[in-house]
C-alpha cells in the first residue's frame, strides 16, 4: 500500500509538472521554443491558429538575435503572443516596413494569411484524390 501511494503521488507530480508549462512558450533554447509554439498551436481552436502563428513568426522575424528572441518569448501564453505580435506589426509597419505596405491593419493581414491557408489547404486535398498512373504502387503482373 506504501508503494502505490509513493507511485500515485510520483504520477500526479509528474502530471502537474507536465501541465504547468503546457501552455507556455518553452524559451530554454530554440528547439524548445519551435516544439512548444508547434504543440500549442495544435491545441488552440482552429479560428485562432493562424493569429498566433503569424504572431509567432512577425515576432521571430523582427527579433533576428536567438537570446534576445528567447527571452522575449520564454512564459508566454497564446494570447500574450498575439498581442506582442500586433505590437511588432504596429512599429514595423510605422517605420515604413515595405512587407507590411500591402495591409491596411492587423486583421486585414490575418484574413488574407487564413484564405491563403484554406486554399493550400484545398489544392492539397485534390492533389491527394487525384490518382495518377505513375504515383500508383499497383502494378499489373499478368503483363510479365
Amino acid at each position: 500500500m506504501k508503494k502505490l501511494s509513493a507511485f500515485l503521488l510520483v504520477i500526479a507530480s509528474l502530471a502537474l509538472v507536465a501541465c504547468g508549462k503546457g501552455e507556455q512558450i518553452n524559451g530554454h533554447n530554440t528547439n524548445t521554443a519551435y516544439k512548444s509554439i508547434k504543440m500549442i498551436k495544435n491545441r488552440l481552436p482552429a479560428d485562432n491558429r493562424i493569429e498566433y502563428e503569424v504572431s509567432f513568426w512577425t515576432i521571430r522575424d523582427s527579433i533576428k538575435d536567438d537570446g534576445e528572441f528567447l527571452s522575449t518569448v520564454d512564459g508566454k501564453n497564446p494570447q500574450q503572443i498575439v498581442e506582442l505580435g500586433k505590437e511588432f506589426y504596429q512599429k514595423r509597419k510605422a517605420s515604413g516596413f515595405k512587407e507590411y505596405e500591402q495591409y491596411s491593419s492587423w486583421e486585414e493581414m490575418i484574413a488574407k494569411f487564413g484564405k491563403e491557408r484554406i486554399e493550400q489547404d484545398r489544392s492539397k486535398s485534390k492533389r491527394d484524390i487525384v490518382d495518377s498512373p505513375r504515383d500508383n504502387v499497383m502494378y499489373k503482373l499478368d503483363n510479365m
